[in-house]
């Protein structure tokens, strides 16, 4: 059934950044598909929300395979009628090796989920958001510090979140004449078990082992929900939002 609330599809929102933003976005109205390979995860997001606020879909999908992907928006189709934002969170990471160590079949897992699940969600997304009434609609790629400077023995993510800057400005610039934006966040430390190991300490680029400070997760969440929320004559290029006294400024 279509409704005129806006809908947001998100992926990787069964933990972490995901799963705070579909809370936040649907606490705020948003209609929100909540896309992942973990059903229960997903299933988890959906119980958080707000009764007063959107609706919520749970779509498991895994953003690798170009028919699951297909059929996720599908979903959101089906449920809501249309597509105002995807949030392209999903990612995953290799073992912190030396490149000359790390196996092609890890390579390749890295540059599938984060770079390639990016773009055929992103495919999917402009097509139809190119089509519906009202046209026009918002991508949010999750870009991570990492677009702009590298930790030790990160390639593969490294690569992949400098890839997704190039999608980011591809994306604005074919999407212009559509009505469609595209931002990019790149976020630094935030709270959440994918970055636990910080609290105890991780590998600098000086070889030196350093706890680093971390955010809430839910200034990412309110991060994602102003930029949903501007109108698509005007856009937050990129954002970079860290942890203040993270070693990301003169890292090295």
């Amino acid at each position: 059934m279509a409704t005129k609330k806006r809908v947001a599809v998100i992926t990787g929102a069964g933990s972490g950044i995901g799963r705070a933003v579909a809370r936040t976005l649907q606490k705020n109205h948003f209609d929100v598909v909540l896309a992942g390979r973990r059903t229960s995860a997903l299933e988890k997001t959906a119980s958080e929300c707000d009764p007063l606020g959107g609706n919520m879909r749970v779509a498991p999908a895994d953003v690798t395979n170009p028919e699951r992907v297909e059929q996720l928006f599908a979903n959101a189709l089906d449920a809501f009628g249309r597509v105002d934002v995807l949030f392209n969170n999903a990612g995953t990471v290799a073992p912190p090796v030396r490149l000359e160590d790390l196996s092609l079949e890890k390579w390749q897992e890295v540059i599938d989920i984060n770079l390639t699940g990016a773009f055929l969600c992103a495919k999917h997304a402009i097509q139809i958001m190119k089509s519906q009434d009202p046209k026009g609609g918002r991508i949010i790629n999750n870009g991570s510090i990492s677009s702009q400077i590298p930790r030790p023995n990160s390639a593969p993510y490294t690569a992949t979140k400098h890839a997704i800057t190039g999608l980011t400005k591809s994306i604005s610039l074919d999407g212009r004449t559509d009505n469609i934006a595209c931002s990019q966040i790149d976020i630094g430390n935030a709270a959440t078990e994918f970055t636990d190991a910080m609290a105890a300490g991780i590998p600098q680029a000086s070889g030196a082992i350093m706890k680093e400070p971390r955010i809430d997760v839910q200034h990412v969440a309110d991060a994602v929900l102003y930029m949903a929320n501007l109108p698509l004559d005007a856009n937050v290029q990129f954002m970079t939002l860290m942890a203040t006294k993270m070693p990301f400024i003169g890292r090295g």
